[in-house]
């Protein structure tokens, strides 16, 4: 079986076929697919998912830092409101994002740091979005992390001195379609992560994988994405999706 631990099947490009999108993904043997949040808008739809779907989509809660703006401490008063009536399975997606914007750059910082605090609270991983951030990422994670405390890196895309510093805090590697990029330097890097600190994600409906790169993506072709990645570790797919899914059960409490 797959973990698909990080899609956004609740968003409107799903509205059409959000079923039979879930019904192929578990006719592709994607058993569990875990959804962070966005931000308050986001919530309603992502938990009427997970009732439709129990033990099989998965909610997280969190303030994507795409979403943070001068409103930002009201958002997450709001956020918190859910955060201990439901049960979730992370805090998340959650972190920095500086590739378009730095505008907001003090205000994602703050709203990082107080999520770190929840997921503490709350005994919960954190499931970290780092876009041209990792510098100011590491800073806030060295100020506000405690022992004890993981999550994972979404949709990295760092280098080797990335890896050393993530290894060393004890955290996952989420890996998706860029690894099956032609121009990304993605496989090299993966060499140096240990498989038993990895996690496979589609983060659809974004970065659909060869050889469906320019499509929709979907949980059903996160088996592309092991085929990827397991070439990377010359080693077949079956051993990977194990090993993979053990880290998913392990880092979000699925057992």
């Amino acid at each position: 079986m797959f973990v698909d631990t990080h899609t956004h099947l609740y968003l409107s490009e799903f509205d059409g076929d959000r079923d039979e999108v879930i019904e192929r993904a578990m006719k592709s043997r994607v058993e569990i697919m875990l959804l962070p949040n966005i931000d308050f808008s986001t919530v309603d739809d992502m938990l009427r998912l997970s009732t439709k779907y129990p033990g099989i989509c998965l909610p997280m809660i969190g303030l994507h830092p795409g979403s943070v703006k001068e409103n930002y401490m009201e958002e997450l008063q709001l956020l918190l409101q859910w955060a201990d009536k439901k049960e979730f399975y992370a805090i998340g997606e959650v972190g920095m994002d500086l590739y378009w914007d730095k505008t907001y750059l003090e205000e994602q910082k703050d709203a990082f740091a107080i999520q770190i605090h929840w997921a503490r609270e709350r005994k919960l991983p954190l499931v970290i979005h780092s876009r041209e951030a990792f510098y100011e990422i590491f800073q806030v994670l060295e100020k506000e992390l405690e022992a004890g405390q993981t999550g994972v890196f979404h949709s990295f895309t760092g280098g080797k001195e990335e890896v050393r510093k993530i290894l060393e805090m004890d955290f996952y590697f989420g890996i998706n379609g860029i690894a099956s990029f032609k121009n990304s330097n993605l496989k090299e890097v993966i060499l140096q992560i240990p498989p038993e600190r990895l996690l496979l994600e589609t983060d659809s409906p974004f970065l659909a994988p060869v050889p469906r790169r320019g499509r929709r993506n979907e949980s059903s072709f996160l088996p592309y994405i092991a085929d990827a990645v397991a070439s990377v570790y010359g080693m077949g797919i079956e051993e990977l999706s194990a090993i993979t899914t053990k880290n998913a059960k392990q880092l979000f409490d699925l057992n």
